[in-house]
């Protein structure tokens, strides 16, 4: 690590306080577990029963099955149903979860053993999956995971979890995208995304969406079992005391990791059932009180080719014994269309169901790439536009949470589009966009969104690639959006061998967009569900943006390194309302 994130690990593991359990929480844990925002907690993540492994650390022994990476997830319910994941660096013997159900009464549930070997540097990842029904609804659980291996069998790693509410009930969630890791040993990893952990737990959300492009293992294909290992053990901090429910971004494709890529994805995480035969775990939906979450690949349907490539002069050699061929300079992975319209059928079908349902008010999707982004990074995309949006409209879908920019961008609601009014960025020729038409222009801090859906691009997780520059059309002033409707595959640079992705085709003024933050790439989004009191009353949910200011790599200014920063403040509040749906 730099010098100074070296100096940010030494204060988060020194001078801790016990706790009552017999693990260690720093003084700034403590403050922010009793709800303080002006944050934050440690760099480096500790559990009851011992530490995990240290970021970078090499693997131990093949017949090692202590836990490590401890995440959950929702279950079938819930409001009765959780799941423990978690991985070892051996294959672990008896894997198993001990839930504490009070007055000595611990219940035993065996984890299911998933692997896979990385089809570039040939090492087995071993992973466990544990799914316990028949909980208490808005009930809290102690629970310990060990193997007959576990190098800490007598003092196992413990953690605990809370069950969702039944019922039209409060409920607060968070989310953002784009974490990365904190080692940056790895590519696009930074200190900052152990301060967005930290964060998460610091606003005791009951669970975070995590919005796609994980860790960035695809862009260190020698090690990219060992990105994942350190993404997992950073998150644990948080992710063993409440859901992390993630969908897909185009760094989880990875080459010669299944059909599409996603082999490391799938392996570390159970997720909610989609019904679709050989689709499980891309997409999926959970219930949460009178919300309806739906988590979406997108790439399935954008244009933008962004998962790996080959962009050297020299081909990408699997390490010998996988198998597998040299991968040839230019060659990118390119997974458009790979369902065959059935994630689009699924959608459809799901978001018809749920507004025929009187118990659900609420519809937010999460997704990685971007209906409306007007950063310099990436931009907006069309494909989503065309398949998507329409069924957006239908369906009265209130919020779509993404990442991808690695910032925040606020839309007001939009409803249907603006036809022809996009150009090539080329030519400047007319160029069809399907811009996002918004139902109002008038920021006032409040919007109905059964009038139109309100977009959040929330990628200031923790990469070392903040992207809070935003396009302006120098003819009018108007923030301009890139738009990508055609794929950018890879082409030749002026240097033999070596290929790049061209930037987006299309530009557009983007009068979609409500609020830019040009201060920082960096933040959490907070997000207050209050159910209304009555049928047919108003339900709203409160959104929140925190910012961590001048934690940005480089200083803009100076162009000096930066440091990543631990406190959060508030840079926007804004709520969302509908009637509810049992009037």
């Amino acid at each position: 690590m730099p010098e100074a994130e070296n100096t940010e690990a030494k204060k988060t593991t020194e001078g801790s306080t016990p706790d009552a359990a017999g693990g260690s929480l720093s003084r700034r844990e403590v403050l922010a577990g009793a709800g303080g925002i002006g944050l934050l907690a440690a760099a480096r993540p500790v559990l009851r029963g011992g530490r995990v492994a240290p970021l970078g650390a090499a693997r131990r022994t093949s017949g090692d099955g202590t836990p490590e990476q401890l995440h959950l997830t929702w279950g079938p319910d819930p409001a009765t149903s959780v799941t423990i994941s978690w991985a070892s660096a051996g294959q672990a013997h008896g894997a198993r979860v001990l839930l504490d159900l009070g007055g000595g009464r611990p219940r035993t549930v065996p984890a299911q053993q998933r692997t896979y070997t990385d089809g570039l540097n040939g090492e087995t990842v071993w992973t466990y999956h544990a799914t316990i029904g028949g909980l208490r609804p808005g009930a809290s659980y102690s629970y310990a995971v060990t193997a007959d291996n576990d190098s800490r069998r007598r003092d196992p790693v413990r953690a605990s979890f809370s069950t969702a509410p039944f019922g039209r009930m409060p409920f607060r969630f968070t989310s953002f995208g784009d974490l990365a890791t904190p080692n940056t040993q790895w590519v696009l990893s930074y200190g900052q995304a152990a301060y967005a952990v930290a964060a998460v737990e610091s606003f005791q959300p009951l669970f975070h969406l995590l919005n796609g492009d994980l860790c960035y293992a695809d862009l260190n294909p020698a090690t990219q079992p060992e990105v994942w290992t350190d993404f997992g053990n950073n998150n644990q901090t948080s992710a063993a005391n409440r859901p992390w429910m993630p969908c897909l971004g185009n760094h989880e494709i990875e080459f010669d990791n299944g059909p599409q890529g996603y082999n490391s994805y799938l392996t570390r995480y159970q997720l909610p059932d989609n019904g679709v035969r050989g689709f499980a775990g891309r997409w999926y939906s959970f219930r949460v009180g009178s919300a309806l979450f739906i988590s979406l690949d997108a790439n399935d349907i954008v244009y933008q080719d962004a998962g790996p490539l080959v962009s050297g002069p020299d081909p990408l050699v699997p390490a010998s014994g996988t198998g597998n061929p040299p991968i040839a300079p230019g060659t990118s992975f390119y997974v458009h269309g790979y369902s065959g319209g059935a994630q689009t059928r699924w959608l459809e079908w799901t978001l018809a169901q749920a507004r025929r349902d009187p118990f659900i008010d609420w519809i937010i999707v999460q997704m990685h790439q971007c209906v409306t982004s007007s950063s310099y990074g990436n931009g907006s995309d069309l494909g989503i536009r065309a398949e998507w949006m329409p069924l957006f409209d239908q369906y009265q879908v209130d919020l779509v949470v993404c990442g991808h920019d690695h910032d925040y961008e606020r839309s007001f609601p939009t409803r249907g589009y603006d036809s022809n009014v996009g150009w090539e960025a080329a030519t400047g020729a007319p160029v069809q966009t399907l811009r996002p038409h918004p139902v109002t222009t008038v920021d006032s801090g409040s919007f109905d969104t059964s009038k139109g859906t309100v977009h959040l691009v929330l990628g200031g997780g923790g990469t070392d690639d903040d992207t809070d520059g935003y396009g302006v059309d120098p003819k009018n002033g108007l923030p301009e959006a890139k738009v990508f409707t055609r794929r950018n595959t890879p082409v030749p640079s002026s240097t033999p061998g070596e290929y790049y992705r061209p930037a987006a085709d299309a530009l557009e003024d983007a009068t979609w967009s409500a609020r830019q933050n040009t201060a920082t790439g960096y933040g959490i989004g907070v997000f207050d569900v209050d159910p209304g009191r009555f049928p047919g009353d108003r339900t709203s949910i409160k959104v929140s943006y925190y910012q961590a200011l001048g934690a940005d790599p480089t200083n803009p200014t100076t162009g000096a390194p930066g440091a990543p920063n631990p406190d959060y403040t508030l840079f926007e509040t804004v709520t969302l309302f509908r009637s509810r749906s049992d009037r």
